[in-house]
């Protein structure tokens, strides 16, 4: 039986679905600097079938592309934003994730939706003090950090995700707002 032991656990383990031989590990970048947004869209750019994203202040051009091109790969992309972005006066990007048929919601219930999240095929999060934006890459004093095959805590920031989504309004994109290029 004890020779059986390891033999039988080979097999236990190649029989797990692969998500579950996967080791949580952490990544982070801080900012003022250019690795915060590059890490932001590098684990963008790996997503396979989801992102969920709730932001406060969305105007980075390289984080709407990565989600631009990640719906356009066919990957399910829905955020929701603060009620700041849907004035056309904050340069928001928004409009142009909308334009390019990204799903986008915006939060009018809270005073202010303060979140700055990231969640990708249910098991990776990206979350920190970064807000989307140029002047948090280049400017501020910002940290990212993201967690990978964490299925439990991704849980946990899709069901606050969906409470969002649950409670705001759909984005109604200004063809006349800036940063539709």
């Amino acid at each position: 039986m004890r020779r059986l032991l390891p033999l039988m656990l080979a097999i236990g383990l190649l029989m797990a679905p692969p998500s579950s031989w996967a080791r949580q590990y952490t990544q982070t970048a801080f900012a003022p600097s250019p690795k915060t947004t590059a890490l932001i869209t590098r684990n963008i750019g790996q997503a396979e079938k989801t992102i969920r994203i709730a932001a406060y202040s969305f105007t980075s051009q390289p984080i709407a592309d990565a989600l631009i091109k990640a719906h356009q790969k066919g990957v399910d992309v829905k955020a929701v934003v603060d009620k700041t972005q849907a004035n056309p006066r904050t340069h928001s990007i928004v409009s142009r994730l909308v334009h390019a048929g990204i799903l986008v919601r915006v939060d009018r219930k809270h005073s202010i939706m303060h979140n700055k999240y990231i969640v990708i095929d249910n098991r990776t999060i990206q979350t920190g003090s970064f807000n989307y934006t140029a002047n948090a890459e280049k400017r501020n004093a910002e940290n990212v950090m993201v967690i990978r095959n964490n299925p439990a805590l991704a849980e946990k920031y899709l069901k606050n995700w969906q409470k969002l989504w649950d409670e705001s309004e759909n984005y109604i994109a200004n063809d006349n707002a800036p940063n539709l290029r």
